[in-house]
């Protein structure tokens, strides 16, 4: 069983909701940035980034940085920006993105269930980043970015969210980058239904946000290390839980700044070994599981993997992403840690082709390499035995806002 929690969300009045809404402070550019900061008093970025462009900047991710973070959220309740929702709640969020539409529901989710694996995992985390976000939640006191979480299909889940969305929504607004979002509020008292239907399910999967569920969860190890005062919400963390028919995932291409010594002939003799190599007329996106588009120089190639390579039994090793690695970037280009390497960039599945290609042929990179996105079956498999996907092996949409819903810790 999955066990859901309603809680309180701190949130901006229904006015100033498109104002306050957020993306991550990393998704700005500096100017971008600045302009935000400069131009809109609400933003919730002024939390985020407390010291605006101040010329003595506390250091990132120190304890001033994070008390700063905090003094600057309860200047935003002080003055009315957020309140908080008297009772415990459900959130109905729904994000209409061009032809997609995804429609799911935000709530605390169990950190027991994760430490006992039935929140599964599909990516390694980084011991430093976990402390210093675990750090962030205890200082701050708050969390406002889901966890976004996939599930099965759930027939009557459709029916109830057809159902509550029919009214109006508590938010409705676009953003500038042809969005739409809305939010309907759900007294978890009144209607408690959502409890029984997660209740039918058996495990979740992380489907972005690994560093925020292993923080979340170490925050509660954390607090009964220190001797803290112990709230009913540590139990929990903040997560979009959706249908995971309803994800779109992604790829991330490779573009690599060196053929490690080879010319362009030679290099394609090298993946002959593993790959039946046809030239194209024209670049094009992978049409298939196993095809690799391969961008070099100006001139555009399909690459399928041999019955060497396909035939192999492990779930990880027959991902697209695993495969260009083992077989292309480490032997032949000499990339070891995708990780930490200079010379390879990743590219989201959502930037156009044509800037994509453009990027190989004026040189800015050797070689590029266009993947076909993974599946949510692939992706399940691999958590469902204990595997890691390769490093940035999926884009997955929807991406949540900052400040919509944000989940009071200490409560």
């Amino acid at each position: 069983m999955s066990v859901i929690h309603p809680f309180k969300a701190i949130r901006p009045t229904r006015d100033k909701a498109q104002l306050v809404s957020t993306r991550p402070l990393a998704a700005y550019r500096k100017h971008i940035l600045r302009a935000k900061l400069d131009e809109n008093p609400y933003t919730f970025l002024h939390i985020i980034h407390p010291e605006g462009d101040k010329e003595h900047q506390s250091k990132a991710n120190s304890v001033e940085r994070f008390e700063a973070v905090k003094e600057r959220y309860d200047s935003f309740i002080d003055q009315g920006i957020l309140i908080q929702d008297p009772e415990a709640s459900f959130y109905i969020y729904r994000q209409t993105k061009g032809n997609h539409q995804f429609t799911g529901v935000i709530a605390g989710v169990s950190v027991e269930e994760y430490k006992n694996d039935l929140i599964k995992k599909h990516e390694a985390t980084i011991t430093s980043r976990e402390s210093m976000f675990t750090n962030y939640l205890n200082i701050t006191g708050f969390n406002a970015e889901p966890v976004l979480l996939a599930h099965k299909h759930l027939p009557e889940l459709d029916k109830y969210l057809d159902k509550v969305t029919k009214v109006r929504p508590e938010y409705e607004f676009s953003t500038t980058d042809k969005i739409k979002h809305e939010l309907w509020v759900i007294n978890a008292q009144k209607d408690p239904k959502l409890i029984a239907i997660y209740d039918s399910l058996n495990e979740l999967y992380i489907a972005d946000g690994h560093h925020r569920s292993a923080s979340s969860a170490r925050l509660k190890d954390t607090i009964i290390k220190n001797k803290q005062a112990s709230f009913p919400n540590h139990d929990f963390f903040l997560a979009y839980l959706i249908d995971e028919q309803k994800l779109e995932i992604l790829e991330f291409q490779r573009l690599v700044k060196t053929l490690n010594g080879l010319s362009n002939k030679d290099f394609l003799k090298a993946c002959e070994a593993h790959f039946n190599i046809e030239e194209l007329k024209k670049a094009r996106r992978p049409l298939e599981r196993h095809e690799i588009i391969c961008l070099l120089g100006k001139e555009a190639y399909s690459f399928k993997a041999k019955e060497s390579i396909t035939a192999v039994k492990d779930v990880v090793k027959q991902l697209d992403a695993q495969i260009l690695t083992d077989y292309i970037l480490n032997p032949i280009l000499g990339i070891e840690d995708l990780k930490t390497s200079k010379e390879i960039d990743f590219v989201p599945g959502t930037r156009e082709l044509k800037k994509v290609v453009d990027l190989v042929k004026k040189e800015d990179f050797k070689v590029g390499f266009l993947l076909y996105p993974a599946s949510i079956d692939e992706v399940k498999e691999v958590a469902d035995q204990g595997g890691i996907m390769p490093p940035k092996s999926t884009w997955v949409e929807p991406k949540m806002r900052s400040g919509l819903t944000i989940y009071n810790i200490n409560e």
